[in-house]
């Protein structure tokens, strides 16, 4: 604080009303809490595939011999974000006319969300799923509430877009009802940079304003700041569970390799949220996997924002720890972490801090 020339007095009240519990950083914050960038503070690695479709998410209906199997997968980057949207959009084209159980091939966010909606519609619900929380790719996400990273601009139609904003309204509502410590979703500050964030819905990003150079500590020029929802993706998931047994929902551990063992359920009606599962499953080729890499810090509680710098990465403060991010490696199978990677994603995290102007 010296450094800027501020008497001693202020400096303390300005550290004091920085560490006062629950207080985001704000625009105009010249000196925020930094994140302690060691490797002797990672507690974790990990990596996941997003299941990222160039045309965009796929919500349709088929049939399989007697039964109705209304797809929902393909979600890229952004399967927290549009996890209810999406899973209203498909229960909205197989629901009407069935008439008794249904069931979910699939346990991750979508799978529950999609369960929870055929709940509360009044219909009995078995979720099938290979692996549980906290195995799925869902739990791996940093659980940022932005669409972004799930579909190519050049490829998709204008009918899908519309779907597309159809479903971001609908999860951005929803989240908005889940923020609390039960389902670990809260809002926070977010920067970014200047020219990638854009307007999506009416009140998407809220708060939104681009700040100066002299606005914030970031070694950049331009920065722009709105707040939006995070949700800790471990807790969340824990809580859906929790609401879907509660509600009487079923879940039973089985493996479908291909859509043909669908046929041997007993449910008439299949919801199928297999991510990119999807691609063995369906013989979708156009679904891809995109590897994901974090490294994960020791939690700071004192960090309330959050950023995505291009040139950087993204850093998302959890109760469970510091996410650092990432990496978007197309076509990659593989969801291993890399050491190599992750020493990367350390290395230009911490330059960031040491760079910045406080």
């Amino acid at each position: 604080m010296d450094r800027l020339g501020f008497p001693m007095k202020a400096a303390a009240a300005v550290s004091t009303i920085l560490s006062a519990p629950g207080r985001k950083q704000m625009p105009g914050d010249m000196c925020m809490p930094m994140v302690e960038v060691t490797p002797q503070r990672v507690i974790h690695t990990t990596a996941g595939l997003r299941p990222y479709r160039p045309g965009g998410f796929v919500v349709r209906a088929e049939s399989v011999g007697a039964q109705r199997l209304v797809h929902n997968y393909g979600h890229g980057g952004a399967g927290i974000t549009l996890s209810w949207g999406t899973s209203k959009l498909a229960v909205d084209l197989g629901l009407p006319g069935h008439h008794g159980p249904v069931a979910v091939i699939g346990a991750g966010v979508v799978g529950l969300s999609t369960a929870r909606l055929v709940q509360e519609a009044g219909f009995d619900v078995t979720v099938y799923t290979k692996t549980l929380p906290p195995d799925t790719t869902s739990d791996i996400a940093g659980g940022k509430w932005e669409p972004v990273n799930h579909f190519d601009e050049k490829i998709v139609t204008a009918e899908w877009r519309q779907r597309f904003l159809t479903a971001a309204a609908y999860s951005w509502r929803r989240f908005q009802t889940l923020v609390g410590d039960d389902y670990g979703v809260r809002w926070l500050a977010s920067y970014e940079d200047s020219n990638a964030v854009s307007e999506l819905l009416p009140t998407f990003p809220p708060n939104r304003r681009v700040l100066s150079r002299d606005e914030h500590p970031f070694p950049i020029d331009e920065v722009t700041y709105f707040e939006t929802l995070y949700v800790e993706t471990g807790r969340y998931l824990r809580q859906m569970i929790r609401d879907l047994q509660t509600a009487g929902g079923t879940i039973q551990i089985r493996e479908f390799a291909s859509i043909g063992d669908i046929t041997g359920l007993p449910e008439q009606l299949v919801f199928n949220c297999t991510g990119f599962g999807a691609a063995a499953l369906t013989g979708d080729s156009e679904l891809i996997p995109v590897r994901g890499q974090l490294a994960i810090l020791l939690p700071q509680p004192e960090i309330r924002y959050s950023y995505h710098f291009q040139d950087i990465g993204y850093m998302i403060p959890r109760t469970d720890g510091i996410i650092l991010g990432g990496t978007y490696e197309h076509h990659v199978q593989d969801a291993t972490a890399q050491p190599a990677d992750i020493e990367r994603i350390l290395d230009a995290h911490r330059n960031f801090f040491v760079k910045f102007r406080c």
